[in-house]
């Protein structure tokens, strides 16, 4: 299997900044809990994708956030090279593929340990970022791609206290499950960084940070696609 995985970090890794062959472009949004990620990458998926057509490229692929079934397709076509290919460890790589797939279904991927799955994971997603025009929410996808170019890493935060309130209000939670429910998804996504990259994520880590307390949905959105043509990441419609 780590043939087969380890290919696509390789691959992902071997930029070639003189040709600009590089994956791409794509999205990361990280968050803490209680900040809704998941929002902002749907609007920010339908937006870009108007850019695209908007573009002197003309082109037909549409930007498409990565939910259950978008990564449950890049699995299964990642299964089905596996097969096609001669590879000694193909069941060993299929059943892994398959598990890290289940983990992002049900949101057990944070509880992942096993090496071969963290490798796993990785591999499904450089290639959801070497399809371009994705836009990735959570399991890592910042750290795991952040020395990629043509990307903007995405982090969402908020006070504790306000995030504690919000939480109280979308689950009907007490102040107390709230605060729990904060400290363990935090704590888990913590966990997780640590074991790909064997530390905590820092600020630099991400290429912009949001006050979600502050900011509304649409002024984020409007932002990010802002900073996105001001790095040439994507087309203005107005540019020659």
């Amino acid at each position: 299997m780590q043939t087969f995985i380890n290919s696509y970090l390789k691959e992902l890794k071997c930029v070639n900044l003189e040709t600009g062959e590089f994956p791409g472009p794509f999205l990361t949004i990280s968050r803490q809990a209680g900040c809704s990620a998941q929002r902002i990458a749907i609007k920010l998926s339908k937006i870009l994708t108007g850019y695209s057509y908007m573009s002197e490229t003309k082109t037909d692929a549409e930007w498409k956030w990565v939910d259950k079934t978008v990564f449950s397709e890049v699995v299964d076509e990642m299964i089905g090279e596996v097969k096609a290919g001669e590879y000694d460890d193909a069941e060993e790589a299929i059943r892994f593929l398959k598990e890290v797939s289940r983990a992002f279904s049900d949101e057990t991927i944070y509880d992942i340990s096993d090496k071969n799955l963290i490798n796993t994971l990785k591999g499904i997603i450089c290639r959801l970022a070497d399809q371009g025009r994705t836009i990735i929410v959570g399991r890592s996808a910042g750290v795991i791609l952040k020395d990629v170019p043509n990307k903007l890493n995405i982090r969402l935060e908020a006070p504790t206290d306000w995030r504690i309130h919000r939480v109280m209000q979308l689950k009907d939670f007490s102040r107390a499950e709230a605060q729990a429910y904060i400290k363990q998804a935090d704590e888990k996504r913590d966990s997780f960084i640590e074991k790909i990259i064997g530390r905590k994520a820092e600020n630099n880590d991400f290429d912009v940070i949001f006050n979600y307390a502050s900011l509304e949905d649409d002024q984020i959105v409007d932002a990010v696609i802002n900073i996105l043509k001001n790095k040439r990441i994507i087309a203005s419609p107005n540019d020659d």
